[in-house]
């Protein structure tokens, strides 16, 4: 995997750009590089999603990336509760895929504001997601939950 964050432009659903060098510029960001269609995907989001949902000062900013069209990444959304800021990797094309040598997804990258990624991984990591949770604030699993240690991608 790569350690430094290479640039990438995309669109929200509202077609807004997003420029990530825009994006680090208030703090770290997490990058979670999705599919709709992919079982390990949905099964993560939720989590980001608690992550997200904590608030924690100086906590990263998180982008859900999704490889699909804006209706079916919608439909995926809703159906899974998620609320988290999304944009697109351009269907079928993945230039910000490609960018960051994403070869399967889940993909997550925490980057800091000078560009380095602190942390990439690909499926589901319970450790990187406990990991991901110290930086905000509070784990992403709640006491007693029963979460597999990995499920891949």
């Amino acid at each position: 995997m790569i350690s430094h964050a290479p640039e990438v432009e995309l669109r929200d659903l509202a077609s807004n750009p997003w420029q990530l060098s825009s994006t680090l510029r208030a703090g770290p960001v997490l990058l979670a590089f999705f599919k709709s269609s992919c079982p390990t995907c949905c099964f993560t989001l939720p989590y980001l999603q608690r992550l997200a949902d904590r608030k924690h000062p100086g906590a990263p900013a998180i982008l859900a990336v999704s490889q699909d069209d804006p209706a079916t990444t919608a439909r995926c959304l809703q159906h899974f509760g998620i609320e988290l800021p999304v944009a697109f990797d351009k269907a079928w094309a993945f230039p910000a895929s490609d960018a960051f040598q994403v070869r399967t997804v889940p993909s997550l990258f925490l980057i800091e504001p000078d560009s380095t990624i602190s942390l990439a991984s690909e499926g589901f990591a319970k450790a990187d997601l406990e990991t991901l949770g110290a930086r905000f604030g509070g784990s992403p699993f709640q006491p007693g939950e029963q979460v597999p240690e990995f499920r891949p991608g």
